[in-house]
């Protein structure tokens, strides 16, 4: 999840720099993610995702459903939560009461996700002989979101060490993955773009004949 903070002159990004004993990037700086849990498409939301961001999401995908759709960006939501501290979201209280699991704290806190405030920026299938390869979406969010920020999540033994908040030039001198890299220049030219929901979004992926390619959705 790219969280934006557009309030001030030059658009802000937020990116964690991930533990130095991480088997995977340790010590690159990131976008707060991870993989998505069976809880995440059945996690009530204060609003859907828009239309358009839907029917990117669900092409070129084996088995398409509003319930994938949603579980992806919902993962995205959780993860930002659980490495950064920070509830993306609206204040609005649920029916039932916190249970434990990886949505209690929301629960706890009143904080409903708002998925119509989420955007997509870019899809990445890593290429054919990594030892660690992913299958991932990108997404973004304005700061004017974050409905609730935990303290403590952000330490020396957590899986992101630091937070920074940085320009997008500046960004892109942190030492960052290829592929956040690509992400990064893609959400910038969004951003200056209007940052509209019905701009194509880039695939990155590897062809059987063109090698590493990048489709639009």
């Amino acid at each position: 999840m790219i969280v934006v903070d557009r309030s001030g002159p030059a658009p802000r990004v937020l990116l964690g720099k991930r533990h130095g004993r991480h088997a995977f990037m340790p010590g690159r700086f990131v976008f707060p993610g991870g993989s998505v849990d069976a809880s995440d498409s059945l996690m009530p939301v204060a609003g859907p995702l828009h239309s358009d961001v839907e029917a990117k999401i669900l092409q070129r995908v084996d088995r398409p459903s509003a319930q994938f759709a949603r579980g992806l960006a919902l993962a995205a939501v959780r993860e930002t939560f659980e490495e950064a501290g920070l509830m993306l979201g609206t204040k609005r209280a649920f029916d039932a009461p916190a249970e434990p699991g990886p949505w209690a704290a929301f629960v706890a806190n009143s904080v409903q996700p708002d998925l119509s405030r989420v955007h997509f920026i870019a899809r990445a299938i890593t290429p054919p002989g990594y030892p660690r390869r992913f299958d991932a979406r990108f997404f973004a969010v304005d700061a004017g979101a974050i409905a609730h920020h935990e303290d403590g999540v952000v330490h020396p033994d957590a899986e992101l060490v630091v937070l920074v908040w940085m320009p997008i030039d500046q960004a892109r001198q942190l030492g960052m993955p290829i592929i956040t890299e690509m992400v990064l220049e893609e959400f910038e030219s969004r951003v200056r773009a209007g940052f509209g929901r019905e701009l194509p979004v880039p695939f990155y992926h590897t062809d059987e004949h063109a090698g590493f390619v990048c489709d639009f959705l």
